[in-house]
Protein backbone atom coordinates (compact mmCIF):
# COMPACT_ATOMS: atom_id res chain seq x y z
CA UNK A 1 0.00 0.00 0.00
CA UNK A 2 1.04 3.68 -1.10
CA UNK A 3 1.29 5.98 2.07
CA UNK A 4 -0.38 9.19 0.66
CA UNK A 5 1.16 12.37 2.36
CA UNK A 6 -0.50 15.86 1.15
CA UNK A 7 1.03 19.54 1.49
CA UNK A 8 -1.00 21.71 2.52
CA UNK A 9 -1.98 25.13 4.10
CA UNK A 10 -4.58 28.09 4.22
CA UNK A 11 -2.39 30.32 2.10
CA UNK A 12 -0.49 30.86 -0.71
CA UNK A 13 3.17 31.74 -0.44
CA UNK A 14 4.14 29.79 2.05
CA UNK A 15 6.68 27.00 0.84
CA UNK A 16 4.13 24.01 -0.11
CA UNK A 17 5.54 23.07 -3.40
CA UNK A 18 9.43 23.79 -1.74
CA UNK A 19 8.39 21.44 0.94
CA UNK A 20 6.90 19.01 -1.33
CA UNK A 21 10.05 18.64 -3.52
CA UNK A 22 11.86 18.49 -0.25
CA UNK A 23 10.27 15.50 1.47
CA UNK A 24 9.88 13.85 -1.87
CA UNK A 25 13.46 14.00 -2.35
CA UNK A 26 14.46 13.12 1.40
CA UNK A 27 12.33 9.74 1.27
CA UNK A 28 14.08 9.22 -1.96
CA UNK A 29 17.37 8.88 -0.41
CA UNK A 30 15.98 6.71 2.20
CA UNK A 31 15.68 4.28 -1.34
CA UNK A 32 11.35 4.46 -0.88
CA UNK A 33 10.13 4.51 -4.34
CA UNK A 34 7.89 8.29 -4.65
CA UNK A 35 6.03 9.80 -6.26
CA UNK A 36 5.47 13.59 -6.52
CA UNK A 37 2.17 15.25 -7.77
CA UNK A 38 1.19 19.10 -8.69
CA UNK A 39 -2.29 19.73 -7.61
CA UNK A 40 -2.15 23.03 -8.52
CA UNK A 41 -3.69 23.17 -12.18
CA UNK A 42 -2.98 26.31 -13.97
CA UNK A 43 -0.07 27.32 -12.10
CA UNK A 44 2.49 24.41 -11.94
CA UNK A 45 5.74 25.32 -10.31
CA UNK A 46 6.87 21.97 -8.81
CA UNK A 47 8.18 20.84 -12.00
CA UNK A 48 10.32 24.00 -12.28
CA UNK A 49 11.99 23.52 -8.16
CA UNK A 50 12.39 19.79 -9.67
CA UNK A 51 14.23 21.02 -12.70
CA UNK A 52 12.38 18.58 -14.93
CA UNK A 53 10.28 21.95 -16.63
CA UNK A 54 11.61 21.49 -19.86
CA UNK A 55 10.80 17.56 -19.55
CA UNK A 56 7.14 17.95 -18.95
CA UNK A 57 5.61 16.25 -22.32
CA UNK A 58 2.09 15.03 -20.76
CA UNK A 59 0.50 16.44 -17.17
CA UNK A 60 -1.57 15.41 -14.96
CA UNK A 61 -4.86 16.53 -16.32
CA UNK A 62 -3.63 14.09 -19.79
CA UNK A 63 -3.73 11.10 -17.54
CA UNK A 64 -7.33 11.66 -15.89
CA UNK A 65 -8.65 12.49 -19.20
CA UNK A 66 -7.22 9.15 -21.07
CA UNK A 67 -5.02 11.55 -23.11
CA UNK A 68 -2.03 10.06 -21.93
CA UNK A 69 -0.81 7.38 -19.71
CA UNK A 70 0.64 7.51 -16.05
CA UNK A 71 3.61 6.19 -17.75
CA UNK A 72 4.06 8.22 -20.57
CA UNK A 73 3.37 11.38 -17.97
CA UNK A 74 5.61 10.26 -15.15
CA UNK A 75 8.60 12.26 -15.20
CA UNK A 76 11.62 10.39 -13.64
CA UNK A 77 14.24 12.87 -11.59
CA UNK A 78 17.74 12.74 -12.58
CA UNK A 79 19.36 12.70 -8.78
CA UNK A 80 17.15 9.34 -8.29
CA UNK A 81 15.93 6.38 -9.99
CA UNK A 82 13.24 6.04 -7.48
CA UNK A 83 11.52 9.39 -7.60
CA UNK A 84 9.47 10.42 -10.44
CA UNK A 85 7.48 13.73 -10.56
CA UNK A 86 3.85 14.48 -12.66
CA UNK A 87 2.89 17.88 -13.49
CA UNK A 88 0.05 19.89 -13.67
CA UNK A 89 -1.24 21.88 -16.40
CA UNK A 90 -1.28 25.11 -16.74
CA UNK A 91 -3.39 25.45 -19.56
CA UNK A 92 -6.71 23.40 -18.12
CA UNK A 93 -9.14 24.73 -15.61
CA UNK A 94 -9.38 23.39 -12.26
CA UNK A 95 -12.28 21.22 -12.54
CA UNK A 96 -10.62 19.33 -15.07
CA UNK A 97 -9.55 17.21 -11.85
CA UNK A 98 -12.07 15.03 -10.67
CA UNK A 99 -12.20 12.82 -7.68
CA UNK A 100 -12.76 9.49 -9.77
CA UNK A 101 -9.62 10.19 -11.67
CA UNK A 102 -7.46 11.48 -9.18
CA UNK A 103 -8.41 7.95 -6.98
CA UNK A 104 -7.57 5.95 -10.34
CA UNK A 105 -3.93 7.70 -10.69
CA UNK A 106 -3.40 7.10 -6.96
CA UNK A 107 -4.41 3.57 -7.11
CA UNK A 108 -2.22 3.17 -10.55
CA UNK A 109 0.71 4.42 -8.93
CA UNK A 110 0.26 2.12 -5.49
CA UNK A 111 -0.12 -1.00 -7.93
CA UNK A 112 3.29 0.00 -9.46
CA UNK A 113 5.11 -0.45 -6.59
CA UNK A 114 5.47 3.19 -4.92
CA UNK A 115 5.72 3.68 -1.64
CA UNK A 116 4.83 6.84 -1.04
CA UNK A 117 2.86 10.15 -3.23
CA UNK A 118 3.40 13.36 -2.46
CA UNK A 119 0.28 15.77 -2.98
CA UNK A 120 1.50 19.47 -3.37
CA UNK A 121 -1.96 21.00 -2.85
CA UNK A 122 -2.85 24.05 -4.29
CA UNK A 123 -3.98 27.08 -1.05
CA UNK A 124 -6.58 27.38 0.01
CA UNK A 125 -9.88 25.22 -0.21
CA UNK A 126 -10.65 25.59 -4.11
CA UNK A 127 -11.34 21.95 -5.70
CA UNK A 128 -7.97 21.46 -6.68
CA UNK A 129 -7.11 21.43 -2.91
CA UNK A 130 -9.97 19.36 -1.87
CA UNK A 131 -8.55 16.50 -4.33
CA UNK A 132 -5.00 16.71 -2.75
CA UNK A 133 -6.33 15.79 0.43
CA UNK A 134 -9.37 13.85 0.05
CA UNK A 135 -7.41 10.50 -0.25
CA UNK A 136 -4.27 11.90 2.57
CA UNK A 137 -3.57 8.99 4.94
CA UNK A 138 -0.81 11.76 6.44
CA UNK A 139 -0.90 15.50 5.95
CA UNK A 140 2.06 17.92 6.63
CA UNK A 141 0.52 21.64 7.20
CA UNK A 142 2.58 24.45 6.33
CA UNK A 143 2.89 27.52 8.44
CA UNK A 144 4.54 30.61 8.56
CA UNK A 145 4.83 31.81 12.34
CA UNK A 146 2.24 34.97 11.57
CA UNK A 147 -1.50 35.17 12.89
CA UNK A 148 -3.47 35.27 9.27
CA UNK A 149 -0.95 32.17 8.01
CA UNK A 150 -2.19 29.66 11.64
CA UNK A 151 -5.75 31.17 11.57
CA UNK A 152 -6.34 29.99 7.44
CA UNK A 153 -4.09 26.61 8.79
CA UNK A 154 -7.11 26.29 11.35
CA UNK A 155 -9.81 26.15 8.78
CA UNK A 156 -7.31 23.49 6.65
CA UNK A 157 -7.12 20.95 9.79
CA UNK A 158 -11.27 21.54 9.91
CA UNK A 159 -11.31 19.89 5.96
CA UNK A 160 -9.00 17.20 7.26
CA UNK A 161 -11.32 16.25 10.02
CA UNK A 162 -14.32 16.33 8.31
CA UNK A 163 -13.85 15.98 4.52
CA UNK A 164 -11.36 13.53 3.72
CA UNK A 165 -11.94 9.65 3.03
CA UNK A 166 -10.06 8.61 6.52
CA UNK A 167 -13.34 11.08 7.94
CA UNK A 168 -15.48 9.70 6.29
CA UNK A 169 -14.37 6.01 7.97
CA UNK A 170 -14.70 7.71 11.24
CA UNK A 171 -10.83 7.26 10.97
CA UNK A 172 -8.19 10.57 10.85
CA UNK A 173 -5.41 11.51 8.77
CA UNK A 174 -2.38 11.90 10.85
CA UNK A 175 -1.17 15.90 10.82
CA UNK A 176 1.83 17.20 11.25
CA UNK A 177 3.36 20.64 11.45
CA UNK A 178 6.19 22.48 9.36
CA UNK A 179 7.05 25.69 10.46
CA UNK A 180 8.83 27.88 7.43
CA UNK A 181 10.45 30.70 7.31
CA UNK A 182 11.51 30.76 11.14
CA UNK A 183 13.53 33.50 12.84
CA UNK A 184 14.44 32.78 16.12
CA UNK A 185 15.20 36.41 16.73
CA UNK A 186 11.85 37.88 15.48
CA UNK A 187 10.37 36.12 18.11
CA UNK A 188 12.61 36.59 20.88
CA UNK A 189 11.84 40.36 19.85
CA UNK A 190 8.01 39.79 19.76
CA UNK A 191 7.48 40.16 15.92
CA UNK A 192 6.78 36.24 15.17
CA UNK A 193 4.80 33.34 16.60
CA UNK A 194 7.04 30.66 19.07
CA UNK A 195 6.71 27.34 18.29
CA UNK A 196 5.00 26.74 21.43
CA UNK A 197 2.56 29.85 20.05
CA UNK A 198 1.83 27.60 17.26
CA UNK A 199 1.34 24.36 18.37
CA UNK A 200 -0.79 25.71 20.88
CA UNK A 201 -3.34 27.40 18.59
CA UNK A 202 -3.69 24.47 16.32
CA UNK A 203 -2.90 21.57 18.46
CA UNK A 204 -0.22 20.00 16.32
CA UNK A 205 3.42 19.03 17.12
CA UNK A 206 6.07 20.54 14.85
CA UNK A 207 7.43 17.47 12.44
CA UNK A 208 10.33 20.57 10.85
CA UNK A 209 11.64 23.87 11.76
CA UNK A 210 13.13 25.39 8.72
CA UNK A 211 14.89 28.64 8.86
CA UNK A 212 14.69 31.97 7.03
CA UNK A 213 16.80 31.32 4.27
CA UNK A 214 17.89 33.12 0.75
CA UNK A 215 19.20 29.21 0.02
CA UNK A 216 15.81 28.23 -0.24
CA UNK A 217 14.94 30.83 -3.23
CA UNK A 218 18.55 30.12 -4.52
CA UNK A 219 17.93 26.53 -4.64
CA UNK A 220 14.34 27.02 -6.24
CA UNK A 221 15.95 29.45 -9.08
CA UNK A 222 18.91 26.14 -9.67
CA UNK A 223 15.81 23.44 -9.77
CA UNK A 224 17.42 22.13 -6.98
CA UNK A 225 15.44 20.85 -3.68
CA UNK A 226 17.02 22.99 -0.94
CA UNK A 227 17.06 19.50 0.76
CA UNK A 228 20.20 18.04 -1.66
CA UNK A 229 22.23 21.38 0.03
CA UNK A 230 22.93 19.63 3.14
CA UNK A 231 25.35 22.83 3.62
CA UNK A 232 22.59 24.97 3.99
CA UNK A 233 19.93 25.14 7.53
CA UNK A 234 17.39 24.76 5.67
CA UNK A 235 18.65 21.59 4.25
CA UNK A 236 19.71 20.20 7.22
CA UNK A 237 15.81 21.51 8.19
CA UNK A 238 14.57 19.44 6.09
CA UNK A 239 16.41 16.56 6.09
CA UNK A 240 15.56 16.55 10.03
CA UNK A 241 12.36 16.96 8.95
CA UNK A 242 11.79 13.83 6.63
CA UNK A 243 13.46 11.95 9.18
CA UNK A 244 11.00 12.67 11.59
CA UNK A 245 8.94 11.50 9.19
CA UNK A 246 10.05 8.24 8.77
CA UNK A 247 10.31 7.76 13.04
CA UNK A 248 13.71 9.27 14.06
CA UNK A 249 14.05 11.37 16.82
CA UNK A 250 16.73 14.48 16.01
CA UNK A 251 16.68 17.22 18.21
CA UNK A 252 15.30 20.21 16.61
CA UNK A 253 17.86 22.65 15.17
CA UNK A 254 17.84 26.58 14.40
CA UNK A 255 15.16 27.37 16.89
CA UNK A 256 17.67 29.90 19.13
CA UNK A 257 19.56 32.38 18.93
CA UNK A 258 23.13 32.01 18.22
CA UNK A 259 24.71 33.55 20.89
CA UNK A 260 27.83 35.44 19.87
CA UNK A 261 31.54 34.28 21.21
CA UNK A 262 34.12 36.81 22.95
CA UNK A 263 36.01 37.21 19.99
CA UNK A 264 32.93 37.77 17.78
CA UNK A 265 31.40 40.32 20.33
CA UNK A 266 35.22 41.85 20.61
CA UNK A 267 36.08 42.29 16.69
CA UNK A 268 31.93 42.97 15.85
CA UNK A 269 32.13 39.66 13.72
Amino acid sequence: MAEIIVVTSGKGGVGKTTTSASLACGLARYGKKVAVIDFDVGLRNLDLIMGCERRVVYDFVNVIQGEATLRQSLIKDKRYDNLFILAASQTRDKDALTKEGVQKVLDDLAADGFEYIVCDSPAGIEKGAFLAMYFADQAVVVVNPEVSSVRDSDRILGLLASKTRRAEAGERVKEHLLLTRYSPSRVEGGEMLSINDVEEVLGLKTIGVIPESGDVLNASNKGEPVILDLESPAGMAYDDAVARLMGETRPMRFTQVEKKGFFTKLFGG
